[in-house]
């Protein structure tokens, strides 16, 4: 009797813990919006949004960064989730238990940790060096596909591994075939875990700035054209850039903070899109 009152008791200290803690997290949140609610509203004007930057940043807008932000995102998206979701689906349909597919996955889980930076770097070596692309959209875009392809992969596999066996056994029962199994049956029941791991790459490559700022960013185009081998402006660095290494810091001070407002609000609306859609088509 005492054990079990001594175990309900730890048991009521760990959830008020987990209970602190994610008031903490929320109030941290909420109070981090809020400072840049405040310091942004006076920055915060339509032309804010529709013209281009200048008089050194300190005057004008922004729209050429959200054009940037959105072609980079949207890019890496369209390169890495056919390529994500084919590597998963062979890695968890066909069984291939071999040590190299195990170091394999071991490499994808390993790589969905590492610094921004480190892709940054590649991307510089290989895609603007090697291949020649130089500093430009397209570099920066297939920069940040290898970045959100282990983001991908992970979720889809998982995604796939819910999906019961019972129905891959039923259907190959039924006369299908292994590959009208998987495009039949379990990539669309699958398919609410797969958005969600383009939720999570897409949201990742819409505010990365390290992986960006060596292959596809520049931090300000007189061009209003937009081209696969030409760089574009972009939210994250234009923020850093104003942040660290602008001529009248202080004076672009609510630029900055309205630029950061618009970039968490972009990447609330393309999260909330593919949400949407993920439920939609759970529903």
């Amino acid at each position: 009797m005492k054990t079990l009152r001594w175990r309900e008791s730890w048991g009521q200290v760990g959830f008020s813990v987990m209970r602190a803690a994610m008031g903490i997290s929320i109030l941290s949140l909420v109070g981090m919006l809020g400072m840049i609610m405040y310091y942004a509203m006076p920055a915060l004007t339509w032309d804010f949004l529709t013209e281009v930057p200048r008089n050194m940043m300190s005057e004008g807008g922004i729209w050429p960064c959200l054009v940037g932000t959105f072609l980079l995102a949207a890019g890496a998206l369209i390169i890495a989730l056919p390529l994500g979701v084919v590597s998963a689906v062979y890695l968890n349909e066909y069984n291939l238990e071999s040590p190299l597919m195990t170091v394999i996955r071991l490499s994808v889980a390993n790589l969905a940790g590492v610094p921004s930076i480190i892709f940054g770097l590649f991307g510089l070596t290989f895609f603007v060096v090697f291949c020649d692309l130089g500093v430009s959209l397209l570099s920066g875009v297939l920069t940040l596909a290898v970045l959100s392809l282990p983001i991908i992969i992970n979720t889809t596999e998982t995604a796939l591994k819910q999906v019961p066996q019972d129905w891959r056994e039923a259907s190959l029962a039924l006369g299908a075939t292994r590959f009208e199994t998987i495009f039949k049956v379990i990539l669309p029941n699958a398919l609410p875990g797969i958005l969600t791991g383009a939720i999570l790459s897409l949201a990742r490559a819409a505010g990365e700035t390290a992986a960006v700022m060596y292959t596809g960013t520049v931090f300000f185009m007189q061009k209003d054209g937009v081209s696969l081998w030409e760089p574009v402006m972009a939210l994250p660095y234009h923020v850093y850039v104003m942040a660290t290494s602008g001529t009248n810091i202080e004076a672009t001070r609510p630029l900055q903070y309205g630029t950061s407002l618009v970039l968490v609000v972009l990447v609330f609306v393309m999260s909330f899109g593919a949400i949407w859609l993920r439920e939609r088509r759970r529903q």
